[in-house]
């Protein structure tokens, strides 16, 4: 699979077809039994933990299925915290993601005064925090009704019209439509591709 930059891919397929283990592959967060992941060209098989760390830190932003906020944090923090091993932080730029999700008036609440869908949203502004070049997107708009999973959809297609990639896993066909290209995963391989919004599921 090759992934050009500025590209938005969506990741589809049936639950446990490993679309969030290649997520985590393309991330560098797990580590290939074989092949080998290539970012800008270069092997990453080749990268220290610490260059791992590094490029994660400083090009690819991570929404994650799960939030990960940080529960000791309030919303502002965990938005912070995308950017203390970036870009350094940028506490404006922070407030105007968390704005353009819609959590203006929740900056200073803990992730245990949220709803699950208010979580989500501050996991998608923490991801884009430090303006990442890559960003993994792990059902961004999952846990959201109509209106905030559409919120979150423009705001990423904003991103990759700037030159962002976009990788998204996604159960969601109209979703899944908007991106330019589409791969889907059954079993843990590549069964079908479409390059022009046309999508089939895998039965």
């Amino acid at each position: 699979l090759s992934i050009e930059e500025g590209v938005f891919l969506a990741i589809a397929g049936p639950s446990g077809s490993g679309k969030s283990t290649l997520l985590n592959l393309i991330g560098c967060i797990d580590t290939p039994t074989s092949g080998k992941i290539f970012i800008d060209g270069r092997d990453t098989s080749g990268h220290t933990p610490d260059e791992l760390a590094d490029l994660r830190a400083r090009s690819i932003g991570f929404i994650f299925q799960t939030f990960n906020l940080l529960q000791g944090y309030t919303v502002l923090e965990n938005a912070l915290l995308g950017m203390s091993f970036g870009a350094g932080e940028d506490r404006g730029f922070a407030e105007t993601l968390l704005k353009r999700v819609g959590l203006e008036n929740r900056l200073h609440h803990r992730p245990r005064q949220l709803s699950t869908g208010q979580q989500q949203r501050v996991a998608v502004a923490r991801a884009l925090a430090n303006r990442p070049r890559l960003v993994l997107a792990d059902e961004p708009t999952g846990n959201l009704d109509s209106t905030n999973g559409e919120q979150v959809m423009q705001l990423l297609e904003e991103l990759n019209s700037a030159g962002t990639t976009i990788i998204m896993v996604t159960h969601s066909l109209g979703h899944a439509d908007r991106a330019h290209r589409i791969v889907n995963l059954f079993d843990g391989k590549l069964v079908m591709e479409s390059s022009d919004k046309v999508f089939e599921p895998v039965r």
